[in-house]
């Protein structure tokens, strides 16, 4: 695998596997108005990562389970009279505090704790490669083999129960495939930054796009865009990766949005 050998290489491939896993899912969140959720299964993903090295085992064990735990406890609670963006705001920075403090008491753990915050997209090696593909792979087979039930519950209940689609089944895909690429994401652009790749790249998309399916393709060239540009800026200027992603995904958005305006002045 002397391809692999080079660093760049190894990211632009993370970058861009992320980029993949992502787009689909962030279509969702965005149609769902689900930001708050993934960004608190994000700042779950810290808890996951003490305790993952607490009872030493993998990271990205602890990371996906610490999200499924995040995204069931928030699904259980927001039907039971608890407004869903107060349970989020609290859950997202308690466990995030949590996480922090968890992290303090390990002893003899050697921990970049800003690598997990913002990304380390140059340390990927083969592994993580391999984990970020599988990721990737995982959640677009998920999403594709579940797509239609998926949009019927989103864009009407009413008519999924009709159509024998139950809605907190289709949440529950959306769940795991969301856990899954909190988990594969930390490594690329870390936990805080993981929410804007999520939802950035398909809010960018979002004016250019007639049809669901083209949405997500949208968004998925979005995401590989930014990701690959951002590596290159990040090298050009020597800036931190992960932010630089965000905000070359973020300067696309600025563009998809005075395009919206220019349309319809």
């Amino acid at each position: 695998m002397m391809i692999l050998d080079s660093f760049l290489i190894r990211a632009a491939l993370a970058g861009v596997g992320v980029a993949l896993a992502a787009a689909p899912l962030g279509c969702f969140v965005v149609w769902r108005r689900m930001a708050y959720f993934g960004d608190a299964t994000a700042h779950a993903s810290i808890l996951g990562i003490a305790l993952a090295l607490s009872f030493d085992t993998s990271i990205f064990v602890g990371v996906l389970a610490m999200a499924l735990i995040m995204a069931t406890v928030v699904s259980t609670l927001s039907g039971r009279g608890y407004a869903v963006d107060t349970l989020l705001g609290v859950l997202a920075h308690s466990s995030l505090a949590f996480g922090l403090v968890a992290v303090s008491f390990l002893q003899g753990v050697r921990l970049d704790l800003m690598a997990y915050l913002f990304g380390d997209i140059l340390a990927v090696n083969a592994n993580d490669l391999m984990v970020i593909w599988g990721g990737a792979f995982l959640v677009v087979g998920l999403l594709w083999w579940r797509w239609s039930a998926l949009l019927t519950a989103t864009l009407n209940p009413d008519l999924a129960h009709a159509a024998g689609i139950d809605p907190r089944r289709e949440q529950l895909v959306l769940t795991l495939a969301l856990a899954v690429v909190v988990a594969v994401a930390i490594k690329v652009v870390g936990v805080l930054l993981i929410a804007a790749l999520l939802i950035i790249p398909a809010a960018t998309a979002r004016p250019f796009a007639a049809t669901p399916e083209r949405m997500t393709i949208i968004a998925a060239v979005t995401g590989a865009i930014s990701a690959l540009g951002g590596l290159q800026l990040a090298f050009m200027f020597d800036t931190p990766t992960g932010p630089t992603i965000v905000c070359l995904a973020a300067c696309l958005f600025a563009l998809s949005s005075l395009k919206q305006l220019l349309s319809k002045t």
